[in-house]
């Protein structure tokens, strides 16, 4: 991340000017860097024509939920929780390649439900320009065929961009680590049930109690496979942490522990 954040407040400037063109907004928040940072800005430019809301699904640990609800009381932002089904969804359950497609399409016509009740015309939600390279980032399919619009997208704003951009305004999320919804801990194609995905909650909520950054619990049966970041490999191995961590994940369901040492990465249970 450079210092120099001139190129990037343009690119801040050009989704003002994008977001004041909305009579009115909705904007998918899940408190996460970009759709915390198009929150915050939002905001400041529409003020009474934003609203927020928040998806409550089991695929969100509660801890995250909290959290960004937390902040968005915190800030004064307008939030409204929505329920979204998908896992009333067969398609869903599958777990299938399509699966992001099935969730995003369940989140985006709860979304027009929302705003065809409120009066508010437009639909959005937090796509990158970074995104857009991402093969993995099917949801974008199920946007396009919402009319659900990507500001920071069409700003032209990377992730760097907003990560910068975000410290600068003293959002706590600057450098938070990326989060994807518990459900992709599964492998492609093992049918999700709602009691394992609950197990894989408890597992990383020992992750992030032991201060790991950047971490994935990965489902495979009786099997957790942890991917951390490589320069935390030292601290995972240690004896101050590696027996107490095996016994904690052991006590949240599995009967064996594994660690990756290829380290974490996207999409990892694909």
């Amino acid at each position: 991340m450079t210092d120099d954040i001139g190129p990037a407040l343009e690119k801040e400037d050009a989704l003002k000017r994008i977001l004041a063109g909305y009579g009115g907004l909705v904007l998918a928040y899940s408190g996460g860097v970009d759709s915390t940072y198009l929150a915050a800005v939002a905001h400041e430019v529409l003020r009474d024509r934003l609203r927020l809301v928040i998806a409550d699904s089991p695929s969100i640990p509660r801890s995250e939920f909290e959290e960004a609800t937390a902040l968005a009381r915190e800030k004064e932002w307008p939030l409204d929780v929505i329920q979204t089904l998908e896992f009333d969804n067969p398609e869903f359950v599958k777990n299938n390649r399509n699966r992001c497609y099935v969730c995003k399409g369940e989140l985006f016509a709860r979304m027009r439900q929302y705003a065809d009740d409120n009066a508010f015309p437009v639909l959005a939600y937090g796509e990158t320009a970074d995104d857009q390279a991402d093969a993995t980032r099917v949801g974008k399919i199920a946007a396009r065929e919402n009319g659900v619009v990507a500001p920071l997208l069409e700003a032209g704003l990377k992730k760097d961009d907003i990560r910068a951009l975000s410290r600068q305004r003293g959002l706590p999320t600057w450098n938070k680590a990326s989060f994807a919804c518990l459900a992709s801990r599964f492998p492609t194609g093992r049918a999700l049930n709602l009691d394992e995905l609950a197990q894989v909650e408890r597992a990383e909520e020992v992750l992030k109690k032991y201060g790991f950054r950047q971490y994935r619990a990965r489902h495979h049966g009786d099997t957790c496979r942890i991917e951390i970041d490589l320069d935390e490999l030292e601290k995972i191995i240690s004896p101050d942490v590696r027996p107490a961590l095996v016994q904690e994940l052991k006590r949240a369901g599995y009967r064996f522990v594994t660690l990756d040492l290829a380290g974490y990465k996207t999409g990892g249970n694909s």
